[in-house]
Order: structure tokens, then C-alpha cells, then sequence
């Protein structure tokens, strides 16, 4: 689904819920102690999926917030230029190295409620409208419909396939 494919902001709340319990369903099964293996080949390993939407998801939201309060937003961060993702990402794993794989879905569960209260705070123009927030940028094919999807529903399903494959190789079927 593109971001063209959200005719409203019910239909958006919808594909974001649906894949996120799509992806979070996955994590069943997987052990605590399984959270930092890495698949061979795999770019991530099941925690940090998880430390990856979580620092997506509110980071976004400060963006937002930060404007909204009348600060200068700087995106990706005030730390991270677009061409230094990986630092950004590694900044993500770090905060939430500690956290159980237990602790990981509940704080994922509980961000992609507040994304979905945050989706409803803002109006249709705000959503599907470029350049109602400065954050989002010039690009007129980038309105904040966009940017809500490409940090939540089409990662989901990403990550969704990836942790299917990584429980393929590291999860034991019971017999």
C-alpha cells in the first residue's frame, strides 16, 4: 500500500494497527535470551527491530512536537545527518539495550498507541497536505501521510518477513 492508498485517516490508523499486530505477533515464541542473535546475513537482530521502530516512531513525534512548541526541528537529528542513518540507528540499539524482549513489545505496544493518539490529533490537512509542517520538508509528494507510513506501516511489514526468516533458522520446533 502506497501512502496514495489512504483515502482517509481511519483507513491510515488501520493498515498502521493491523501491521503492527502483524509484526508483534511474530515475536512469539522467540526467548529473551534469543533477542540479540543475529541472523546470518541479517542486518538486525529481533531486539533491535524493535529499538528501530521504537526510535523511528518517537522520534517523528518529537519532530512534531518540537515544532509545534516553535523549535527549529532538525532532521534526522541534531546529531545525525540523512547520510549517517547507521550512527542514528546504533543510537536507537543503545537506548534500549537493557530492556527484556518482554519490555521491548510492551514499550512497542504502547508507542504505537501513542502514534495512533497522535495521528488523531492531527487534522486531514495537517496529514495529507504538504508543507503544513515545516519538518516534512519542500518535497511535494512528502506530505506527513508519508512520513507516518514509511516509519510505521511499511517497516512493519518489512521487519515482519525478516523476523519470519530469523525464527525459520533460530527458533526449535516443538515436535
Amino acid at each position: 500500500m502506497s501512502t496514495n492508498d489512504y483515502p482517509s485517516k481511519e483507513a491510515l490508523k488501520n493498515a498502521i494497527h493491523t501491521a503492527y499486530l502483524s509484526l508483534d505477533h511474530e515475536f512469539e515464541g522467540i526467548e529473551n535470551a534469543q533477542k540479540d542473535i543475529r541472523m546470518e546475513g541479517g542486518d538486525r537482530t529481533p531486539a533491535e527491530i524493535l529499538a528501530y521502530q521504537l526510535g523511528w516512531l518517537n522520534l517523528v513525534m518529537k519532530w512534531d512536537r518540537d515544532e509545534k512548541a516553535g523549535e527549529t526541528v532538525i532532521t534526522p537529528s541534531p546529531d545525525y545527518k540523512w547520510n549517517q542513518l547507521g550512527g542514528l540507528y546504533q543510537s536507537f540499539y543503545h537506548t534500549y539495550a537493557t530492556y527484556s524482549l518482554d519490555e521491548l513489545r510492551s514499550l512497542f505496544k504502547e508507542t504505537e498507541q501513542q502514534w495512533q493518539n497522535w495521528i488523531d490529533s492531527l487534522s486531514d490537512e495537517e496529514l495529507f497536505t504538504q508543507g503544513v509542517r515545516n519538518w516534512t520538508g519542500k518535497n511535494p509528494r512528502w506530505p506527513m501521510v508519508k512520513w507516518i507510513h514509511i516509519n510505521s506501516v511499511a517497516p512493519f511489514k518489512t521487519f515482519r518477513s525478516k523476523i519470519r526468516k530469523w525464527k525459520k533458522l533460530n527458533v526449535t520446533k516443538e515436535v
